[in-house]
């Protein structure tokens, strides 16, 4: 499993009984997770205490519970980076603290290769994929469809001393921008995505990353530089095997490139247990 120890805002501090209980700076939040099976083995005082805790509705979607007045935002830090976290009433932070093995593994990767690198970072979210390399060093552009998305991107690399760095912030479709991209013969030396199992595209288009994520993969590599760098897919599909994602890579990137490939689970350390919960997949190649 890739994790990182590297940590000091953010916690996992225990799970069980379908739920996580995590340190975000100076809060402690409760919130469910489909992954955690097991019951809560000691719910002591560190479970009762919290900040607030995210109750799941029988008709879908929740709410948060507020047990100490919580801030509409505030910041946390992951070494030199700096990101927003706001509770979202879908459950989630703005922030998906397990990404933190990525974030490492390309701005080694970016500092490494002794050129100016240009990324490209798909289904982009809040920016936490482009903080990282734009701090790096790299020339960024940032692509996601949800316009309050990329502003919240937009205020995080502001948090991490990079508003004047050379990001492009793009709201649009990702399948059209990468088509446009291609037409007009523009070049990335690394592409980063994050697609969802299920998405709609302005037309009505399905996206069902079963049935679309090799030929998308394989449009993307179509505007990669001759000398790419690196190429990174995760994954919240429930039920995909990280394999998947090596075969898929084998056979757009390594075919052509050579190179190295892995896939693995991503994850976090449990505090009171020792052990990993496991938070996706992902899918690396390099060359």
């Amino acid at each position: 499993m890739q994790a990182t120890n590297h940590w000091k805002d953010y916690e996992l501090m225990d799970t069980g009984g379908g739920e996580k209980l995590e340190r975000w700076g100076g809060f402690v939040l409760r919130r469910p997770d489909p992954q955690i099976i097991w019951p809560i083995a000691n719910e002591n005082a560190l479970w009762k205490n919290v900040s607030a805790h995210y109750h799941r509705s029988a008709s879908g979607g929740g709410r948060w519970e507020e047990l100490v007045k919580l801030p509409e935002r505030w910041t946390i830090s992951y070494k030199e980076l700096r990101f927003h976290i706001k509770p979202t009433s879908f459950k989630h932070t703005g922030l998906f603290p397990e990404q933190a093995a990525n974030w490492d593994w390309m701005m080694d990767k970016i500092r490494q290769a002794g050129r100016p690198i240009r990324v490209l970072n798909l289904f982009a979210y809040t920016g936490g994929a482009t903080v990282a390399c734009s701090a790096a060093g790299a020339e960024v552009v940032h692509v996601d469809a949800a316009k309050g998305m990329v502003q919240w991107a937009k205020e995080n690399a502001t948090l991490s001393g990079l508003a004047d760095q050379p990001i492009r912030y793009i709201t649009d479709d990702v399948f059209k921008f990468v088509a446009r991209e291609e037409r007009r013969g523009s070049k990335y030396d690394a592409i980063i995505m994050d697609p969802p199992s299920y998405g709609r595209g302005p037309n009505g288009e399905m996206w069902k990353l079963e049935n679309d994520l090799y030929r998308f993969v394989e449009s993307t590599t179509r505007i990669l530089s001759d000398n790419p760098l690196f190429f990174l897919i995760n994954s919240y599909t429930t039920g995909l095997s990280a394999s998947v994602l090596t075969n898929i890579l084998s056979m757009t990137l390594k075919n052509r490139y050579g190179g190295k490939l892995m896939s693995d689970e991503i994850g976090l350390p449990i505090t009171a247990s020792g052990l990993y919960l496991p938070c996706g997949i992902l899918g690396r190649w390099e060359a």
